[in-house]
């Protein structure tokens, strides 16, 4: 594996957080002795991602390493990264950031909270690009901004990223092949909002652009729900919603069938997007044969009607997470409640159907009461 990646770029410097140390002689030192960094590189990036944050006290070479650019594209190489789970809770005007690398409950360690974003928006969209979390629009005073601040999942930090070129607020934000795409938010009152009323994000540019709409009959503003399955873009609005498909550059609308049977936040695993239904029930929507199917197996392990729920892929698996109403919050006094998450393995049956197993059901934060859960998101790390 070690001809797949370059060794890391170790110069002398001074010695940050995200700098490598200055070295000691002529010659830079080496992560693990006797052994080339780009071996030693591909050794350290096989540790779970739990044990990062030890391997940081090793010394700040290592500390500068697994923060690298290189590192994290080196356990992309190796198959080795993991879904981080973050989460973003409100109470009352207050936004708060927490994540934790497995949420699984054999591992106790609770969620850690995030430094607090530097303003708070509300109504923001949401998208994952590579390690990063991009915050999106939302309104400041009640105007539409078109700030963007991103969350770097490798070091835990907020940074200013480029501003959209109009402002938005309860958008559609996606990813798809490496770029991002966001869709309404904005009242089409004029040439320019109309023009932009669908931009997209390459990284590679460092800018956003323009992504022509003149096709869309409806420009909506509020979009409430939005996936991504096979390659196409699903964004939802009051009424009905568009679909756009990314390698033909093609503008839709989205299936009556789905539009009538999507509630809530949703997640899309092996082609099927999951959300609760009105009745409480957990469904998944089959684009292929355009009907919705209930999921089978996970009636008793979880709540019925989880209207505040959101989900999320999290490595293949359906993570749900929701509000505790009832009891909870570690003795508190009725003053805290829990926040709930559970992991479902999901499958696609031989009779068409779909069925689930409840993996655990777990407590996995503590939170005011009357806080809400605006956003999940797993992050590749």
């Amino acid at each position: 594996m070690a001809d797949q990646t370059s060794s890391v770029a170790i110069t002398p410097t001074t010695s940050s957080d995200n700098t490598p140390p200055l070295a000691t002689s002529s010659r830079p030192p080496l992560l693990i002795p006797q052994l080339p960094d780009d071996v030693a590189v591909q050794c350290i990036a096989r540790v779970p991602r739990s044990y990062h944050l030890s391997l940081s006290l090793v010394s700040k070479l290592w500390r500068y390493t697994i923060r690298s650019p290189h590192f994290f594209a080196t356990r992309s190489l190796l198959h080795s990264t993991q879904q981080s789970l973050y989460l973003n809770i409100r109470h009352n005007s207050s936004f708060k950031w927490y994540h934790h690398p497995n949420p699984n409950p054999t591992d106790k360690g609770p969620l850690s909270p995030l430094p607090p974003i530097p303003i708070q928006p509300v109504g923001p969209a949401y998208a994952v690009l590579g390690p990063k979390i991009y915050l999106i629009g939302g309104s400041i005073n009640d105007i539409p901004s078109a700030s963007v601040w991103i969350l770097d999942c490798r070091v835990n930090k907020w940074e200013i990223g480029p501003k959209m070129r109009v402002g938005r607020e309860f958008a559609a934000a996606e990813t798809v092949n490496g770029k991002i795409y966001v869709m309404g938010g904005c009242l089409v009152d004029n040439r320019t909002r109309s023009v932009n009323w669908a931009e997209i994000f390459d990284p590679a540019v460092g800018a956003w652009c323009p992504l022509p709409s003149s096709s869309v009959d409806a420009k909506d503003k509020w979009m409430h729900a939005n996936a991504v399955i096979d390659g196409k873009i699903y964004a939802m609005a009051d009424r009905g919603g568009v679909v756009y498909d990314v390698a033909e550059m093609e503008w839709g609308r989205v299936p009556k069938r789905l539009d009538l049977g999507w509630r809530g936040r949703a997640a899309v695993i092996d082609g099927v997007l999951y959300c609760y239904d009105y009745l409480g029930k957990i469904r998944g929507y089959d684009v292929e044969k355009d009907a919705w199917k209930e999921l089978r197996g996970v009636e008793k392990g979880l709540p019925k009607f989880l209207c505040g729920a959101t989900m999320v892929d999290l490595d293949g698996r359906l993570c749900v997470v929701w509000e505790c109403k009832e009891g909870g919050g570690g003795g508190g006094g009725g003053k805290t409640m829990d926040i709930m998450c559970a992991e479902i393995e999901v499958r696609k049956d031989k009779d068409g159907g779909l069925s689930g197993s409840i993996l655990w059901v777990d407590a996995i934060l503590s939170v005011p009461v009357g806080s809400s859960i605006l956003h999940c998101m797993a992050v590749a790390l």
